[in-house]
């Protein structure tokens, strides 16, 4: 099946946006803080075409319905709760709803996806749904909107309407990533750089180990990290733990009698380190030296944020045990992948080292592939 096929005609244009991998900066893009993700080359695809009817009609080759999905443009005005059995046509609606809130002129539109990117493995495949949605209709009803505010209103779909409180960094890194580069983004007045990232130049792979358990980022432990993190802000009077500086940390943590809070802005405050020690390094031209940075960004994921799962935690140790350079997990965590940085000559005996401990644990085989830093959301039909 396909557009054809669905809707007894054709396209007007075929759209894609990337999930991405996030090198370094994990957790501290709702904190306003500093990130630094990749595209991959799994995108989101979407085929569409414009409707004068006020329909919005979706359909994705991914899921098993014999009909494509119909939701009226004035039902998006009552907000998600409306669509709250919608299942995954919740994002493109929702996307549809934000461009709408924000006083775009756009109609209906026949929308048809195919994706190569994984679901619930950490690798923004909702932010490829969502930007590839808002690319489309941006394109179709000429709205002008760039790649930033299109990020922009594709969160507040996640956030407003889906009910996932995410921060920004998986929308702008499927709006903006460039091919070979790591995207260096602040989260606050989404400032960025696109830096060189060719590891293959260096004798180097980065590894992606899908551990093909699911995560899911509406049941609440997301959300609990968040509010988590803005009231550890609010004791210390700061708009966000991005405004404690590194070398004020421990000054800061006296002041924080709760240890889960301790722990929670612990983290953020030495992963924004961590992002910026990357960076020194990607500039400086070493980027093997990033490895040790990555796994120590783990431990403070798995033991401060509690984030991270049996599984990733296997992927690090198997993968470090084995002669990677570094590993950590990527993504909301509670699942999903880890991103493992490995010489060119290591990479067969890593990715064995990962496959035998999963089969020894009794866990799935896990998924590996390259990271290889793509382009992002674009025309491309």
């Amino acid at each position: 099946m396909n557009f054809v096929e669905t809707y007894g005609r054709d396209p007007e244009g075929v759209w894609a946006a990337p999930g991405r991998v996030n090198l370094i900066g994990e957790h501290t893009d709702y904190n306003d803080g500093f990130v630094m993700p990749l595209a991959l080359p799994h995108t989101t695809r979407v085929a569409a075409a414009r409707r004068d009817d006020g329909l919005l009609r979706v359909r994705s080759a991914s899921v098993a319905t014999s009909e494509p999905v119909e939701i009226p443009l004035s039902r998006l005005a009552a907000g998600g709760e409306a669509l709250a059995d919608a299942g995954w046509a919740r994002y493109p609606a929702g996307v549809a709803w934000a461009l709408h809130a924000d006083g775009a002129q756009g109609g209906g539109a026949d929308l048809y996806f195919e994706s190569t990117v994984p679901t619930g493995a950490g690798l923004s495949s909702s932010a490829a749904l969502e930007v590839s949605t808002g690319l489309a209709l941006n394109d179709l009803y000429g709205l002008g909107l760039t790649p930033d505010r299109l990020a922009a209103l594709c969160r507040r779909a996640e956030n407003d309407f889906v009910g996932v409180p995410c921060g920004i960094m998986d929308q702008m890194a499927s709006a903006c990533c460039t091919a070979g580069h790591a995207l260096y983004l602040d989260t606050r007045d989404l400032s960025r750089r696109q830096v060189p990232f060719d590891l293959a130049a260096e004798g180097l792979r980065l590894l992606v180990v899908d551990t093909r358990v699911q995560h899911a980022l509406g049941d609440g432990a997301y959300a609990q990290r968040r509010a988590g993190c803005e009231e550890a802000a609010l004791l210390l009077g700061v708009t966000a733990l991005r405004d404690v500086p590194y070398a004020e940390l421990a000054e800061a943590e006296r002041r924080v009698d709760d240890p889960e809070l301790r722990r929670l802005l612990r983290h953020v405050v030495t992963e924004n380190e961590r992002v910026a020690r990357v960076l020194r390094l990607l500039d400086a031209g070493t980027p093997r030296d990033v490895g040790p940075v990555l796994t120590e960004g783990h431990a403070s994921l798995r033991d401060d944020f509690a984030v991270s799962c049996a599984e990733l935690d296997l992927v690090v140790e198997a993968a470090n045990s084995a002669g990677a350079l570094g590993a950590r997990m990527t993504g909301g965590g509670f699942g999903g992948s880890a991103v493992v940085l490995v010489m060119e000559a290591a990479v067969e005996k890593v990715s064995d080292a990962v496959r035998a401990a999963f089969a020894d644990a009794g866990h799935e085989t896990p998924r590996l592939f390259d990271a290889v830093p793509a382009e992002g959301a674009r025309r491309v039909a």
